[in-house]
């Protein structure tokens, strides 16, 4: 009796406490400055050539909820948010019922946003997966409905939302899908219209007409079920023969917006802008942004991994003489995926961090032609610990090989002895030079790319070999010019000679036989599958864990890196490795199709010997392999091959 007592106490000091808590939080809201729907993120964003490719909130195409169409109206409320003149911003019955038919699954199937939270969600702008961003969501959820009518809040959402093929607010999409004015649209047309937010990729009718005329019906019988029309208006405009006006372009890609959420990402760290900039006053940006290198970037990805597939992918293309990111995916499709993986995430690199190693050997003496044996082996660390890695696929030659055979096998056991040969500052120490900002720990398996890092900080690094040693920061904004036509912000170039040109150029050579069949022997170079989609010179390296697989790789211009890997860290198959090297050759190729090949110059210091690859010394006339190989003056073998 006296639990049951304490209970009922609790639960009333509880009940108690909410209430205040919610009083209090009303009152506060009540009484803050308000939100300007039509100026909160009122951002504009520009590409490299200073067109448009994203408009913020404040559209220009603004309409008067009363002027909208009543059966778009309809179709959005019925579709998106039944209840949502009936909430305050949270649809609690529908939370529960998601929250089933998700575990019931075992998969996330199902949704509770309401149009409130949308809102939200578009006027914040950033997609990060976080419980920061749910929190700012769930707030400024909270202020729209405390601040705002329904009637407001839904006109506020139907100005702003994504309707495809770079069209954000009703009113550009009525007149870019149809030419005409929302208030103008038919029953047919506002049930297309409608059903575009959910998916803009495949639900625009200019992209997927079929997908959208099965979305069309899922709306049309929802008005019906949610009582707006009857089963012959549905039927009637189902069968309507619809002509669209628009055209696709690349303002439609999936990947878009991931470069828009990093944009954004990256002005909220100038702490240079005023925040009050950010909140309610306009912005232009202008980007870095190349549509033709997000365009090949997608089109890469699209043809090479089904999208029904779990597994995701991060990819970024980097000017090397400038830092510029000129092009990035997040994931495979924006709209079934926010979580941008190029800003967020952190994955083990595995073998693609061994250049930071070889540069080092080569600044440390080090040639091509340095040999190591290569045969299982068992090292002994300090405190009686041991360390026994292991080749791929545990293939060994039991003799000395070259570094040039190291690097093109990716033989793990060469770059663990040359590791412990040089002592392992030594290649943190040219990893940070190079741009790698992490804390990388003293490790014997550091070769390995055992430790997680950013993908950008990755191609940061990658990009500072490409461009002979000299680091750039990387960035995305140009300059911001507010909204009197005054640039507030201008980026500005802080380049740094952090390496050495002479290694830098050996080494880029040395990674340019990763897809040469002319060094294959007791195994073949790690890229050689995608040889014969490489009609250009590049430098590349393959990295591989049990739950990551990378590639990074660059011509004298642009640097390329691709992971792909599961979110919850799922072993990956054999076959799944192949995904990042055919994204990035296809992606490469595709982008720099109609350019010229982009090498470098040999510097002074630099000479080319006739070698034979397979064990580093001069080729002879009967030596069964021969190879141009780059060295430093002075260092070139001069044992000449016996075979």
């Amino acid at each position: 009796m006296k639990r049951r007592k304490i209970l009922l106490k609790l639960f009333v000091f509880f009940v108690f406490f909410i209430c205040i808590l919610f009083t209090f939080l009303y009152f506060f809201i009540k009484f803050s400055p308000k939100l300007d729907l039509k100026k909160t993120n009122n951002i504009i964003l520009y590409d490299k050539n200073n067109d448009v490719f994203f408009k913020g909130n404040g559209s220009k195409e603004w309409i008067a909820l009363k002027l909208i169409d009543k059966d778009l109206i309809n179709a959005t409320i019925s579709i998106e948010d039944k209840r949502f003149y009936k909430h305050n911003g949270f649809d609690y019955i529908r939370i529960l019922k998601s929250i089933y038919n998700n575990i019931k699954s075992k998969d996330i199937v199902e949704g509770a946003s309401t149009i409130s939270q949308q809102y939200a969600r578009n006027l914040y702008l950033d997609f990060d997966r976080n419980w920061n961003r749910k929190i700012k969501e769930a707030w400024l959820a909270l202020k729209l409905e405390i601040n705002y009518s329904k009637d407001k809040i839904l006109e506020g959402y139907l100005n702003t939302i994504n309707y495809g093929n770079g069209v954000m607010g009703i009113q550009n999409a009525a007149r870019y899908y149809f030419n005409k004015g929302s208030e103008d649209l038919t029953l047919a047309e506002a049930a297309m219209l409608a059903g575009i937010p959910g998916y803009p990729q495949e639900y625009s009718p200019i992209n997927n007409e079929r997908n959208a005329k099965k979305r069309q019906k899922v709306i049309l019988d929802s008005m019906v079920k949610n009582g707006y029309i009857s089963k012959k208006e549905a039927n009637d405009a189902y069968n309507v023969n619809l002509t669209y006006y628009g055209k696709k372009d690349n303002l439609n890609l999936s990947t878009l917006l991931y470069y828009k959420d990093a944009v954004i990402n990256e002005l909220e760290n100038l702490k240079i802008i005023p925040n009050d900039y950010l909140d309610n006053k306009g912005l232009k940006i202008y980007t870095n942004l190349d549509l033709e290198a997000q365009s090949s970037l997608e089109n890469a990805i699209k043809s090479n991994i089904d999208d029904d597939n779990e597994i995701q992918t991060a990819s970024a293309i980097i000017e090397n003489k400038s830092g510029k990111i000129i092009s990035l995916a997040g994931g495979k499709n924006y709209e079934k995926s926010q979580y941008n993986r190029v800003l967020y995430s952190k994955r083990q690199v595995g073998s693609t961090m061994k250049p930071f190693l070889y540069y080092a050997a080569l600044e440390n003496g080090f040639t091509p032609s340095s040999t190591f044996l290569s045969e299982p082996t068992t090292f002994s660390l300090n405190n009686n610990q041991t360390y026994s890695p292991n080749n791929f696929a545990n293939i060994y030659p039991s003799y000395p090989i070259p570094l040039i055979l190291a690097l093109a096998y990716s033989d793990n056991i060469y770059a663990i002895k040359t590791h412990l040969f040089l002592g392992e500052d030594a290649m943190i120490d040219v990893a940070n030079k190079a741009g790698i900002n992490t804390n990388l720990k003293r490790n014997v398996s550091l070769p390995l790319g055992t430790t997680e890092l950013n993908i950008i900080e990755f191609l940061n690094a990658y990009s500072t070999i490409a461009n002979n040693g000299i680091r750039n920061d990387t960035y995305l904004i140009r300059k911001i010019v507010n909204d009197k036509g005054n640039v507030i912000y201008k980026h500005k170039n802080n380049s740094k000679k952090v390496l050495n040109s002479n290694y830098t150029y050996i080494l880029s050579e040395l990674l340019s036989n990763c897809y040469d069949n002319t060094l294959s022997d007791y195994t073949t170079p790690t890229c050689l599958s995608i040889k014969p989609k490489l009609t250009k010179k590049y430098a590349i390296k393959t990295g591989s864990t049990n739950t990551d697989s990378w590639i990074a790789g660059y011509n004298k211009d642009y640097t390329l890196g691709v992971w792909v890997g599961y979110d919850n860290n799922r072993e990956l198959e054999r076959k799944e490795l192949k995904y990042s090297k055919n994204i990035w050759a296809d992606s490469i190729e595709n982008y720099l199709r109609n350019k010229e090949d982009s090498w470098y110059k040999k510097p002074k210091n630099v000479i080319p010997v006739l070698v034979n690859p397979l064990n580093g010394k001069l080729a002879t006339n009967s030596s069964p392999r021969k190879k141009i190989i780059y060295y430093l003056k002075g260092t070139q073998p001069t044992e000449y091959d016996s075979e």
